[in-house]
């Protein structure tokens, strides 16, 4: 059976961010992830988690100038000592949360920047960060974002994050299956997940045009759950979507996996 997260900053934000932990296990969640935790001291992160026995299981570096239009540095050329101290600091993080694997952001493309001078930064940075976490027994994810969402990021296609992990060639770099993402971009999601299983270590899923609850819209959720457990897949599925409402009010579908 399935193994869901709930993503603490997309659900019950109703709540302030650490009163989420305590809805999110009251809810009959077990796991979580977020996008960000470095407003927050790790420990006091730690303390949540524990009082909840919930595991964390993803979280990303940081976004870079948000208000600039960034999202992750880790591309962007010039800005590589930027970049590796956001690596340094997300692992410290995965270190003190006990998280196993963390989704390292690539970067938006200004108008007229070179594409292939971002991958190779990329990958350049990738490979740094891969050396630093593998000692650690930590994953590294990309995720390839669709561009209604995120317009202009390196990567818009599950089958350009495929290629990119090939490019950078290190044993413990994954990508990430957000299904939102890749019905907007590529479709075809039951191929997706049978013949990339095993080059994915992490999941998310929302609703798709919308990105709600995972009970409305074009994908049968329900029958790729049950593909999911057909094919033997044992990680992670983060719930990554803005409720429709009250986040809890939103949670029939979930009444058969808690």
């Amino acid at each position: 059976m399935p193994k869901f997260a709930a993503n603490l900053s997309t659900m019950f934000t109703e709540l302030p961010f650490l009163d989420r932990f305590d809805a999110a296990a009251a809810a009959g969640f077990k796991g979580v992830e977020f996008l960000f935790p470095y407003d927050y001291p790790a420990d006091q992160l730690k303390a949540r988690l524990q009082q909840n026995q919930l595991q964390l299981v993803l979280f990303n570096t940081a976004p870079g100038n948000v208000a600039a239009g960034e999202w992750g540095v880790v591309a962007i050329p010039g800005r590589e000592e930027e970049a590796r101290r956001d690596i340094d600091l997300a692992l410290e993080y995965a270190i003190a949360l006990d998280c196993p694997q963390v989704h390292i952001m690539a970067a938006t493309l200004p108008p007229g920047a070179s594409r292939e001078a971002y991958c190779q930064t990329f990958i350049a940075n990738m490979r740094y960060a891969a050396e630093r976490f593998a000692p650690h027994g930590i994953r590294i994810l990309i995720e390839a974002l669709n561009p209604t969402t995120k317009p202009h990021y390196l990567y818009a296609s599950q089958y350009q994050t495929l290629e990119m992990v090939k490019r950078i060639d290190r044993d413990n770099i994954f990508t990430q299956l957000d299904l939102f993402h890749a019905q907007l971009v590529d479709g075809n999601l039951s191929y997706l997940i049978r013949e990339y299983a095993g080059h994915y270590q992490h999941i998310q899923i929302a609703s798709a045009p919308h990105r709600h609850e995972p009970d409305e819209g074009e994908v049968n959720y329900p029958w790729l759950f049950a593909l999911l457990d057909e094919i033997g897949y044992s990680g992670w599925i983060g719930c990554e979507y803005f409720p429709r409402g009250d986040t809890t009010a939103g949670l029939k579908w979930f009444d058969a996996f808690r």
